[in-house]
């Protein structure tokens, strides 16, 4: 086990420095530098003066030679300063990143346990009202546009009932509690996501109910409860694990959207401010942030699969 994670985040770390590389090249390529806005906040700049700034700041050097010199100071943990934030880096990612994972995490463990519990009750009653009820559900969460559910609970919540905040962070001078400002975005996410898990697990849910040790476990006279969590829903959770793990990156990336729509100050706003902004240093880490989180997530799935199932060594392959 140990020499398998070794293997994972040694791969993990590649992964990181590509995708790294990838990301630096295409903010490159994006037009515009901070050069050009200071040019354009000041027209009665000299070109001599503009080619000694971009000196300073190293634009005018290749693209592989800016890449190095960023990934040296990186390295040793200094990721630069924020260009909008005036502060270096870190000091702006770390609280972001902190309200990302309050938003993301409330969402990504409530649409977990009700896609979960509605798939599974679909599998139980196959064909019956209860799984006709639930496949609307999962079709209506998998149609509807995130950005047109949070609008209309906006309106509903805020606007026209005045119960919710209709966006924001938590402030004391606010009437409202600190947790109101959570419910509408959190309420978007969950709703968006368990159209697709719910319809997974309801067809894992038929696929392992249909398999010949539970019609042994029924034959032998086990509770439905019994066999329902401690044989069907076990076995049925490795390939939910899977698309759980899939989900969790899909989630960061709606939560992009999400944040930008309720203010929300997370990685996702922070990220849409940072490219409109053509701040560099803090696009760059803040994508490498979230793609950190998404690997992360798929290697605790991986070890996961040899919790769920004590025949799955840790090298993927069953004893």
């Amino acid at each position: 086990m140990l020499g398998f994670l070794k293997s994972r985040i040694l791969g993990l770390i590649i992964v990181l420095f590509i995708i790294s590389f990838v990301i630096f090249a295409l903010i490159g390529l994006m037009p515009g530098d901070p050069i050009d806005l200071l040019m354009s906040a000041n027209p009665n700049m000299q070109p001599e003066d503009v080619a000694k700034l971009r000196a300073i700041y190293g634009v005018d050097e290749p693209l592989l030679s800016r890449y190095w010199s960023w990934l040296t100071h990186a390295v040793q943990g200094d990721f630069g300063f924020s260009r909008i934030q005036h502060r270096p880096v870190l000091d702006v990612v770390f609280p972001a990143l902190g309200n990302t994972i309050i938003l993301t995490g409330t969402a990504f463990v409530i649409s977990t346990v009700i896609a979960i519990t509605l798939g599974t009750l679909a599998a139980i009653y196959r064909g019956g009202w209860i799984d006709r009820v639930v496949s609307l559900i999962a079709f209506l969460g998998i149609s509807v546009p995130g950005f047109w559910l949070g609008l209309v609970f906006i309106y509903l919540f805020a606007v026209k009932f005045g119960v919710l905040p209709p966006g924001g962070m938590p402030r004391s001078d606010q009437p409202y509690p600190a947790f109101a400002y959570l419910i509408l975005p959190c309420l978007t996410l969950v709703l968006i996501e368990i159209g697709g898990l719910t319809r997974y697990a309801r067809s894992a849910m038929i696929e392992v109910l249909s398999q010949d040790h539970i019609r042994t476990a029924r034959a032998k006279g086990l509770s439905q409860y019994r066999i329902i969590f401690h044989h069907a829903l076990r076995n049925a959770m490795i390939p939910i694990t899977t698309i759980i793990a899939l989900g969790f990156g899909h989630l960061l990336s709606g939560a992009t959207l999400i944040e930008t729509m309720f203010g929300w100050r997370g990685m996702g706003r922070l990220i849409y401010e940072s490219i409109m902004g053509n701040d560099y240093n803090l696009a760059l880490v803040c994508l490498l942030f979230t793609t950190a989180m998404v690997l992360l997530g798929s290697l605790l799935a991986d070890v996961s699969y040899s919790l769920l199932d004590p025949r799955i060594r840790m090298d993927g392959e069953k004893r």
